[in-house]
Parts: structure tokens; C-alpha cells; sequence
């Protein structure tokens, strides 16, 4: 991944304002906005550090649970002919088409940028 900072498991994506001359950023996964900038990395990074830390201390005060809850199911939307080949190939390989495409992700993720096409 590429644009992307961690810090205690939490992830946040980074851009450039030329306009501005500014690194700003974004904590992902969580269901509040906090953003975050600075003017080099070195500023970016700790201004990311600042945010994480200060929205896991506010969350705490406020007896709130600081992370997205994810439910392990979502809509994807696909063209019919990729839906009627995926489940063509799910039902060949005797597996529902949940499994296939929970399958599917698992190796993208594994393979990263090879998948997508991304060198």
C-alpha cells in the first residue's frame, strides 16, 4: 500500500495540497473524522501520532468504543457476465459463491499489486 500511515493498528491516508503546501491525512476505519496536516513528513507523521493518540484518549473519556465495527458482510456490485462466470466457477469447484469470493479477496490481499495491476 502506498499514501497509507499506521500507528496502533490504526491507518489513516495521506495526500499534498500544492495549493496549500501541506501533507494532510485522514484516520480510516473509525466511525468519527479526524484529520490531521503538517508541512513535512517528519510534521505529518507526528501530527498523526497527536491525532490517534488524542482520539483514543477522547474516546475514552467519553465511555465510546473508538473503532469501526465491521460485520464481515457487504454488497459488491459487478457486472452480470462477471457474476454469472463467478458463480460458474464457484459451482464447479463445489463451494458457495460467498466462499469463492471471500476467496478471491483473500489472494488479492495476499498478492497486493500484482492483482490489480499496480507495479
Amino acid at each position: 500500500m502506498t499514501d497509507i500511515l499506521s500507528y496502533k493498528d490504526y491507518y489513516a491516508t495521506v495526500h499534498y495540497s500544492g495549493n496549500d503546501e501541506v501533507f494532510f491525512g485522514k484516520i480510516e476505519g473509525i466511525n468519527d473524522l479526524v484529520n490531521f496536516e503538517g508541512k513535512s513528513v517528519a510534521e505529518l507523521k507526528r501530527a498523526f501520532r497527536e491525532a490517534v493518540n488524542d482520539y483514543i484518549e477522547t474516546c475514552k473519556e467519553i465511555g465510546k468504543e473508538p473503532e469501526k465495527t465491521y460485520k464481515g458482510s457487504f454488497n459488491v456490485r459487478v457486472s452480470s457476465k462477471l457474476h454469472k462466470e463467478a458463480a460458474i466457477v464457484a459451482s464447479q469447484k463445489r463451494i458457495s459463491l460467498n466462499q469463492f469470493v471471500q476467496a478471491a479477496i483473500s489472494y488479492a490481499l495476499k498478492h497486493d499489486d500484482e492483482v490489480i495491476g499496480v507495479s
